[in-house]
């Protein structure tokens, strides 16, 4: 295969990739990352407020280089704890480890919750 075609064919597999990635209030989910609809439903009833919670085995700054190239606007620093976004009314907030709500347990994953500001 010439690389002209398989650059082309890259090309618009990445397109077509960007474009299928999931949203949840108008954020791209990070690529990889399970719904958690448990921590998900506990973080709406707590907030009053649409929310989604998403959990990925990758870093901290792996997250948040995503969500930097993405263009939501940094909260303050990204640390080694967690970071916070934002784009329009949604706070995106990454955290790890993290404390599940339900059993008190502390999660050594990284957690991704989209909460929308009323």
């Amino acid at each position: 295969m010439k690389l002209k075609s398989l650059i082309a064919i890259l090309t618009v597999g990445a397109v077509l990739g960007v474009a299928n990635a999931e949203e949840r209030m108008g954020v791209t989910v990070y690529p990889g990352a399970k719904y958690d609809g448990e921590t998900s439903k506990v973080v709406k009833d707590m907030m009053k407020t649409d929310a989604a919670c998403f959990t990925t085995a990758d870093s901290i700054a792996k997250v948040a280089a995503f969500y930097q190239q993405q263009g939501l606007k940094a909260v303050g620093d990204v640390t080694k704890e967690g970071a916070w976004f934002k784009k329009g009314d949604v706070d995106v907030t990454i955290q790890s480890p993290w404390m599940n709500m339900k059993t008190g347990a502390m999660m050594k994953d990284t957690l991704v919750s989209f909460v929308k500001l009323k």
